[in-house]
């Protein structure tokens, strides 16, 4: 494959990359008819981001490298993101310096090679090592979408200015009545007094296209959907906002002819964003010290440690609060438990519920120095 890519398009290209660069830590390239495909996904894949340049966006566009076999599949390949992204790493050089970039594919060699042309004859050259891979595609079809909206990029920008970096989803809600909000998302273990909550209202008027059927309202990330609306504010792009119900995949398009922007995100389901709202409002149930059973591993040890008292290193005799377990019931239980375990790595809660057993056991035995099984341990400090 080899494209060249002159002009303005050249600082295009880097803001896609730094578009890509906050969703995944690889970046998908795949050389089409259709066009240059840059794709990344999240580690969760809750996010996903596809960028098509059409050929009419190169000077010089070659998706296929002449070689022995005519027929073969077409290369895909995957690069770290970090070390594409340090070619396009400053946008204001790029603009100014760089007069050409050229992206050179060779398969036989391993490598993709990108090279900017900059003022003066300089030429900087980045090989990047490269693994080869299957084709990443989304599936999805907005047509099947119930809503649907468009706005210039500048508004959206405007809109999510106001939330901080820190925040990680934002609530986006319409109603037919034409109005849409944007609200901080609180998680579950959030206090909403301790939090400050910005809530942000646009009206219909301000929106190039406007299709709700129904008031509903949707949660993403916000970090991955700030990357786009960038990418929309340079290239002067509206947005599109195809969404369904909670927990439907939410669909940001930008159309150009001579690019495609897609940006898929997972919302939460209604039953999660209810649960929030319910623990926001209630105050949470505290575990009685007594409970070892329950998965909280710091209550379990302050419960441990104001169990012992009198003579450092030696515990009192077990009170009614513990309770009674017989060795003979906890090994069959034990065993039990390990033959219908899966071989693998446990669940984290089947695990702590083993840990816990296993422990209490332990101390039962030191308590009940007469029973059968043999126990090594030091001295305590009263003993010589």
């Amino acid at each position: 494959m080899k494209c060249i890519i002159t002009g303005g398009n050249v600082k295009a290209l880097g803001k896609a990359v730094h578009s890509l660069s906050r969703i995944g830590d690889e970046v998908y390239i795949e050389p089409l008819k259709e066009g240059l495909s840059l794709r990344a996904i999240s580690a969760s894949h809750s996010a996903y981001a596809c960028f098509l340049f059409a050929p009419l966006f190169f000077q010089h566009y070659a998706p296929e490298e002449p070689g022995p076999i005519p027929d073969a599949d077409p290369v895909r390949c995957k690069v770290l993101m970090k070390s594409f992204l340090a070619v396009f790493r400053s946008l204001s050089l790029l603009e100014k310096t760089v007069e050409k970039c050229i992206i050179l594919l060779h398969f036989c060699d391993s490598r993709l090679r990108v090279q900017l042309h900059c003022k003066y004859g300089v030429v900087k050259t980045h090989d990047l090592s490269f693994q080869e891979c299957k084709s990443l595609r989304a599936v999805f079809d907005t047509e099947q979408c119930t809503h649907n909206l468009r706005a210039p990029p500048r508004l959206l920008v405007d809109a999510v200015v106001h939330f901080p970096l820190t925040l990680a989803e934002v609530t986006m809600g319409a109603s037919p009545g034409g109005k849409v909000t944007f609200r901080s998302y609180l998680e579950d273990e959030t206090e909403a007094g301790q939090t400050m909550v910005t809530e942000l209202r646009l009206s219909e008027t301000e929106f190039q296209v406007f299709h709700v059927k129904q008031e509903t309202q949707i949660t993403f990330c916000l970090k991955e959907f700030r990357g786009l609306l960038s990418f929309a504010e340079s290239s002067n792009l509206p947005v599109n906002i195809h969404f369904d119900i909670p927990g439907r995949p939410a669909i940001f398009t930008l159309e150009d002819p001579l690019l495609e922007a897609h940006l898929i995100l997972a919302t939460l389901s209604e039953e999660d964003s209810h649960s929030s709202q319910v623990t926001n409002c209630t105050p949470k149930a505290v575990a009685p010290a007594y409970d070892f059973t329950n998965d909280d591993i710091d209550a379990y040890m302050i419960a441990m440690e104001t169990s012992c008292a009198g003579v450092e290193g030696v515990c009192p005799a077990p009170s009614s609060i513990l309770p009674t377990r017989h060795k003979s019931s906890d090994t069959r239980e034990l065993d039990s438990d390990h033959e219908e375990t899966v071989p693998g790595t446990p669940p984290q809660k089947k695990f702590r519920s083993l840990f816990f057993g296993s422990v209490l056991n332990q101390s039962q035995t030191l308590l009940h120095p007469g029973s059968g099984q043999e126990v090594l341990a030091e001295d305590s400090e009263g003993e010589s």
